[in-house]
């Protein structure tokens, strides 16, 4: 791509200028706060009855806890959340879109940044100054860029073979403990921990272009990512974690994905039970006939979630996620819980 054009020089760097601030979960204690919204109605007291059923999971000795994330709360500001969610031993397993992955999380770990649009000018304009805009946050495109040819670099170092998107991730978090900018992103963190991270539409992403561009340097000897090895090692995991609980930021293909495990290990021959709890963070509704993909009450039917410990939230997720997680952390019941490591299930 051409560079961008700049009819005044310093136009981007004072659209630029208010970097995204991502919440501390640890820095407050939500505890009060979800206390007093148990005895409140309506979304209030199902984000209470959310949180409780989180810290259920947690105390749940026999639980694995999936964490499912779509949409853009990643940029706007739950970054270390969702890294803390692993650091501190409340989420096994992570099924993600690949934009959380790469273009939030991983690229923030090179060292770039997301910020705040305090004003939001024509939007032809900001594609001549490359900024892309994710409804009030920028991200600069050019970095966005350098993110695409890391991706083709790691590629390009790398065994031409086909990779599950959890073990191109798995090389990627290999990658920024020698490299990262900023330490403690989701992928250098879940590596170190071993919480495998699937990306089941992973080339819808930076590392869509990235890879786009290994294969055609490399036409003769290139690698490739294979969906169908994501959800048999998904499902795997699926099998040897026994119970299961979710916890669902927006919809789409990561939380079905993670959903359909039950069948398929049905389909492999595997007795597995529904997943135990889930919790579901949205503002999608079923007017349209999907929910982004069913409420958790029409998952039974499918034999995908049990009905007993369910909690639908009907909220926008980073303005209640910063809650649930701080209770949690607070409450402390993943000090007693043992790591499940179930990225070793696939150690070469």
């Amino acid at each position: 791509m051409t560079a961008p054009t700049q009819t005044r020089p310093n136009r981007k760097a004072e659209l630029l200028d208010r970097p995204v601030e991502h919440i501390d979960i640890t820095s407050f204690d939500a505890r009060p706060i979800l206390a007093a919204m148990d005895g409140m109605s309506f979304t209030s007291r199902d984000l209470a009855r959310a949180a409780s059923l989180f810290n259920r999971m947690l105390e749940d000795e026999s639980c694995t806890v999936a964490l499912t994330l779509a949409g853009s709360t990643s940029a706007g500001g739950c970054m270390n959340l969702y890294a803390d969610l692993i650091r501190y031993n409340m989420v096994d397993v992570v099924v993600a879109t690949g934009a959380a992955i790469v273009d939030m999380d991983f690229f923030e770990a090179l060292g770039f940044r997301h910020y705040q649009a305090g004003q939001v000018p024509d939007d032809k304009t900001l594609r001549e100054l490359y900024i892309d805009r994710i409804y009030d946050t920028y991200i600069d495109e050019e970095e966005l860029q350098a993110c695409d040819r890391t991706v083709f670099e790691i590629a390009n170092a790398l065994e031409a073979r086909p990779y599950s998107s959890r073990a191109f991730i798995h090389e990627m978090g290999k990658w920024l403990k020698k490299n990262a900018r900023k330490r403690n992103s989701l992928v250098e963190t879940a590596h170190d921990h071993g919480v495998p991270v699937f990306c089941p539409a992973f080339t819808d992403s930076s590392a869509g272009f990235g890879l786009v561009l290994h294969q055609a340097r490399n036409p003769q000897k290139h690698l490739t990512i294979d969906s169908v090895a994501d959800f048999r090692e998904l499902t795997e995991v699926k099998i040897k974690a026994g119970a299961t609980g979710l916890l669902m930021i927006g919809g789409g293909v990561p939380k079905n994905f993670m959903q359909d495990t039950v069948v398929c290990a049905e389909i492999l021959g595997q007795d597995v039970d529904m997943h135990k709890y889930a919790v579901q963070v949205t503002v999608a509704d079923v007017r349209d006939g999907a929910c982004s993909s069913s409420t958790l009450k029409e998952a039974c039917s499918w034999g995908k979630v049990d009905t007993c410990f369910e909690q639908m939230v009907y909220a926008e997720a980073g303005s209640v996620i910063p809650l649930l997680a701080s209770d949690a952390y607070h409450r402390g019941a993943w000090r007693k819980r043992k790591r499940r490591e179930h990225a070793k299930l696939f150690a070469a």
